[in-house]
C-alpha cells in the first residue's frame, strides 16, 4: 500500500518541472505520510555533542565560497573537505580556509573535482559530521538525502527541494537516520527580523493577523552567467516555470513570527497568481544576438507572482516574488496584529496609542532615529551578543555569519536547530504549490502536513540569547 502511494505521488509530483497541474493532483501530497517504525519525529530534535564539528562542502561558487570562509573562522569546527566542478573553485576556497586556521586549523582539507558525482567519495571517504551544500537548485535534495544516509547532517542552501514528493523523502530520510537537514535561511538571522520576532514573543502585537513577504530583487544581469554562474542555471528555472519559485527569504521570518508548524499554527491553502511574463524576454532581446540559446527560449514564468496564503487559524500572508522588474529591493517583512503592525523596507512601526518617544497614534510610522527606545527595548537577545561580531564578519550585513554561528553552536552543545526540517519543506513548497496553482487559474491548493501532526506539540523557537 504504502508503496502503491508514494508511485503515485511521483507520478504527480512534477510542478518543479513546469507541467500543468489540476486541483485533484495536490490531493496526491497526503498520500502515504505514514512514518516508519524507527524513525524520529525531527521538530526538537537535539543530536549528540560535537566537540568539534567536521564540516565538508558541496558546491564552493558565489554563496558556498562564503560559508566555507565563514564557518572556517567559527571556533570549533574543522574544514576537512571540498567538493565543487571547478577545480579553481575548490583551490580557492582551501587557501582562505586554511587561512582562516592561522595554520592551527584547516590544514588537510581534501578536494574531490574529479567530475559531477566525485561529492560522493567526499562523503564516503571523510565521513564528515555535517555538510554544506550550495549547488544549483535541483540538487539540493538528492545531495541532503545522500548526505544523510551516509551519516552526515545536512545543512542546504534555499530552496530546500523542488517538489513536494522531494521533500517528503527528505523528512523521512532525516526521521530514519536521525541526522538534521536544515534549509539555510540566512535572512530569519537579520537584525530587523529578530527584533520584531522578539517583539511578537513579547505580545506588543496582540493577536497576530496577517504577514506580507516577498523576494522582489531585480536579478536580470545574471543572465550574463552563460557558460558558469547562477545565471547559467537559474535561467532556465524562470523560462519553464510560472509561480513564485523563491519565497524563503521573506515568508521565514514571517513563518516564525506566527509560529508556523511551531505548536500555534500551520500552513493550510495557497493561491496563486503571476503577471505575464515580458521582462526576461526583453532584456534577451536587448542583450543578446537573435540566435543566443536566451532568445530561443520560451519564457512562461510571470515577471511577478503574488500568492496569498491562508493558515489552519485563518491568518493570511501575502506573499511576492519577482526578480525581473526595475524596482528597488523589498522583502516586506510585514507583521499586523490587533495592537499594531510593524513593517521593513524602511523598518518601521505603528502601534495603537503611538510609540513611545516618537509618535502619538497609529496613523503615522515612527522609523528611522524615532525607534531608538523600541531597539533599547526589543533587540534580540541573539544580535546583542554576536551583532557586532556578525556585522565585522560580513554576509548580507552579518546575517550569514550569526546563521552559520548559531548552527556551530547548536551542533557542539547538542541544541535543537533554530530552523527545523519541516520548517525547510513547509516554507519551499509555497513554490510547487503555487506552481500548481497558477496552472489551475489560481485553484487553492493544500500544504502537506510534514510533521504528520507534531506540529501541534512542537515547541515555538524560543527568543534564544
Amino acid at each position: 500500500m504504502k508503496s502503491n502511494r508514494r508511485n503515485f505521488i511521483k507520478k504527480t509530483s512534477m510542478v518543479g518541472a513546469g507541467i500543468t497541474l489540476s486541483p485533484a493532483i495536490a490531493k496526491a501530497n497526503f498520500f502515504g505520510t505514514e512514518r516508519a517504525f524507527n524513525a524520529q519525529y525531527m521538530g526538537d530534535f537535539s543530536a549528540p555533542k560535537l566537540d568539534t564539528v567536521r564540516f565538508a562542502f558541496i558546491g564552493v561558487g558565489a554563496r558556498g565560497s562564503g560559508h566555507a570562509k565563514q564557518i572556517a573562522a567559527i571556533e570549533g569546527t574543522e574544514i576537512v573537505a571540498i567538493s565543487d566542478l571547478y577545480e579553481d573553485l575548490a583551490k580557492k576556497s582551501a587557501e582562505a580556509c586554511k587561512e582562516q586556521g592561522k595554520g592551527e586549523r584547516h590544514k588537510k582539507i581534501k578536494l574531490y573535482t574529479d567530475g559531477e558525482n566525485d561529492w560522493k567519495k567526499m562523503l564516503a571517504k571523510e565521513k564528515p559530521d555535517a555538510v554544506i551544500i550550495a549547488t544549483p537548485w535541483k540538487l539540493h535534495a538528492p545531495m541532503a538525502l545522500e548526505t544523510m544516509n551516509a551519516g552526515a547532517h545536512a545543512f542546504v542552501e534555499v530552496p530546500l527541494a523542488l517538489t513536494i514528493d522531494e521533500m517528503w523523502q527528505l523528512v523521512d530520510a532525516s526521521e530514519k537516520t536521525k541526522k538534521h537537514c536544515m534549509m539555510m535561511e540566512n535572512v530569519n538571522y537579520g537584525r530587523e527580523e529578530l527584533l520584531y520576532l522578539n517583539m511578537c514573543r513579547q505580545g506588543v502585537l496582540g493577536e497576530l493577523l496577517h504577514g506580507e513577504a516577498s523576494y522582489i530583487h531585480e536579478l536580470r544581469g545574471q543572465m550574463n552567467q552563460v557558460d558558469r554562474g547562477t545565471g547559467s542555471w537559474r535561467t532556465y528555472h524562470y523560462a519553464k516555470r510560472d509561480g513564485n519559485l523563491y519565497p524563503t527569504h521573506g515568508l521565514g521570518p514571517v513563518a516564525q513570527y506566527m509560529n508556523v508548524g511551531r505548536g500555534d499554527d500551520n500552513f493550510k491553502f495557497i493561491n496563486s497568481f503571476s503577471s505575464p511574463a515580458k521582462g526576461r524576454p526583453l532584456y534577451a532581446k536587448k542583450n543578446f544576438p537573435a540566435d543566443h540559446q536566451w532568445n530561443q527560449l520560451d519564457y512562461k514564468g510571470g515577471d511577478m507572482n503574488t500568492s496569498i496564503i491562508k493558515t489552519t487559524l485563518g491568518r493570511t500572508i501575502m506573499v511576492q516574488w519577482d526578480e525581473t522588474s526595475p524596482r528597488p529591493y523589498s522583502r516586506h517583512n510585514l507583521i499586523q496584529g490587533t495592537k499594531g503592525t510593524l513593517a521593513g523596507f524602511p523598518t518601521r512601526v505603528a502601534l495603537e496609542g503611538g510609540v513611545e518617544g516618537a509618535t502619538d497614534n497609529h496613523h503615522q510610522w515612527a522609523q528611522g532615529e524615532q525607534l531608538a527606545k523600541i531597539y533599547e527595548k526589543y533587540e534580540h537577545p541573539l544580535y546583542k551578543r554576536l551583532g557586532e561580531l556578525s556585522v565585522k564578519m560580513g554576509g548580507h550585513g552579518g546575517m550569514d555569519f550569526m546563521m552559520l554561528y548559531r548552527v556551530v553552536e547548536c551542533l557542539r552543545k547538542g541544541l535543537p536547530l533554530d530552523q527545523n526540517l519541516y520548517e525547510g519543506c513547509f516554507w519551499s513548497a509555497v513554490a510547487p504549490l503555487s506552481e500548481a496553482s497558477v496552472a489551475t487559474n489560481g485553484a487553492p491548493q493544500e500544504f502537506p502536513d510534514f510533521t504528520r501532526g507534531n506540529w501541534k506539540s512542537t515547541k515555538a523557537l524560543a527568543v534564544v540569547d
